[in-house]
């Protein structure tokens, strides 16, 4: 159950009357930075070096780290490398059941693929993992074989057969059957996994809700709609809204749509000059949306068959590498990674109520935003993000008065942060820092009540 801001700070020890303005979280959400003017909040306060090196957090804040690259795990396969997306699930009990991507190429281990397998080439999936209340690791073990590049995903609760929801793992790929890498499937699915699941499921792609190179889905807990981004590396991407035919089921099938904002048809959405030097997206101003129908949602051949050349004719709106993406108090964040003036990332809301897209920041600064990808929102309403930039990267918070400000840093290398999300009951926040050499999962927690609200 999602909290309301007064039962988490309740249960954190603080007082919810006075720690945010009446509204919903990010109506009034503008980048000021956009406009030069001062882009910082102290959030948590600054951070503490880390004397194990692995992961810099604010005072008070301490973590667990369990899970890493190499280990045994409980079905005796090895933990993978590149740990990526990944939510939480309420097991009962106090125990969090945590779901994992692993974004491996075909030629990166999964300790030779657990079985069964999708495609006997591909060695990406899932690992699922137990937590206890304790926040200290019960069992880890794979949960889904033989996909690629399984970078992030979503969680949804709409599922007729587990009643703990699932985890939608998505594929960044395009890989077509490939003798020199023994692969005998298409790839750029998404395939469910349950979070109850024992062991790894039998897989099974959701061709309905479209190959492309995905990145993340998020559901409408209102209407079981699924909204995705696309992290397309060669061209611009798209956004796209799935329509099941029967909710709980994807299986069933559906209908695919890619989002056009109107009177903008076929709009580049990214303010940068590079794609298009004509056109500039104005910074905290609703546009109004419409959805075009995409016919072929699973294309059997890449390059002239992807789904934007069937879309952008029909006016869809173009965005530079759609990244993570999650729902909170009935609108949906997203990044874009390599978008705004000078390539260091967007952040975006899109209203399914007014059917309406906003862009909500756009730094021009990499010291405040560089490279924005995994992405979720906080039980008291802020936004936490992981960069993928170049350098040392950070977990970033952002505000509902649109400031930024460090929350936790990769002291380990530089490899990126990702899967952040937290725990059913929001006391724990959960991430992978960092990404790979080792991955790392960690369980962060500490005083959530404490963060300043002084944000004029």
């Amino acid at each position: 159950m999602a909290l309301s801001r007064r039962q988490f700070f309740a249960l954190s020890g603080a007082s919810a009357a006075g720690t945010f303005l009446a509204g919903a979280p990010f109506k009034k959400l503008y980048a000021r930075e956009f406009l030069g003017q001062a882009t910082k909040a102290e959030g948590f306060g600054s951070l503490q070096r880390d004397p194990n090196g692995i992961f810099d957090l604010p005072p008070g804040f301490q973590y667990r780290a369990f899970s890493r690259t190499g280990e045994t795990m409980t079905d005796g396969n090895i933990v993978p490398s590149s740990h990526d997306g990944m939510a939480s699930f309420d097991g009962g009990r106090g125990k969090v059941i945590l779901v994992r991507n692993h974004e491996l190429d075909p030629d990166e281990p999964f300790d030779n693929g657990p079985q069964p397998k999708f495609d006997p080439g591909a060695t990406g999936g899932t690992v699922t993992l137990a937590v206890g209340s304790d926040r200290r690791l019960i069992e880890h073990y794979a949960s889904l074989s033989g996909t690629i590049r399984n970078c992030a995903g979503g969680p949804i609760k709409r599922n007729s057969s587990s009643s703990m929801g699932s985890w939608l793992s998505c594929e960044e790929t395009l890989a077509l059957p490939d003798s020199t890498n023994n692969l005998q499937k298409r790839h750029g699915y998404v395939f469910e996994v349950p979070a109850d699941a024992r062991g790894v499921i039998e897989p099974v792609p959701l061709t309905d809700m479209g190959r492309f190179l995905r990145e993340a889905v998020a559901e409408d807990p209102n209407t079981g709609f699924l909204y995705q981004t696309n992290d397309d590396f060669d061209e611009l991407a798209l956004f796209y809204r799935f329509r099941p035919n029967k909710v709980g089921n994807l299986r069933e099938g559906g209908v695919l749509e890619a989002l056009k904002i109107k009177g903008m048809p076929g709009v580049i959405t990214s303010n940068n000059p590079n794609d298009d030097p004509s056109t500039t997206i104005p910074v905290g101003e609703p546009m109004p949306v419409e959805w075009i129908r995409i016919e072929q949602p699973d294309p059997p051949q890449n390059g002239e068959q992807k789904i934007q050349r069937e879309a952008i004719p029909k006016g869809a709106a173009q965005f530079n590498r759609g990244e993570g993406i999650w729902y909170g108090d009935g609108d949906f964040f997203f990044n874009c990674t390599d978008a705004g003036p000078n390539s260091k990332g967007q952040v975006w809301r899109y209203s399914p109520e007014n059917e309406t897209l906003e862009l909500l920041a756009e730094p021009a600064d990499q010291t405040i935003l560089e490279s924005p990808d995994n992405i979720t929102v906080a039980p008291w309403g802020d936004l936490f993000i992981c960069e993928d930039g170049d350098g040392t990267d950070r977990l970033l918070g952002l505000t509902q008065d649109g400031k930024f400000y460090e929350f936790g840093r990769n002291a380990l290398n530089d490899a990126e942060i990702a899967g952040v999300n937290f725990s059913p009951d929001g006391r724990t926040m959960f991430i992978n820092a960092p990404h790979n050499d080792p991955g790392v999962t960690l369980a962060v927690w500490g005083p959530w009540d404490k963060i300043n609200r002084s944000r004029a």
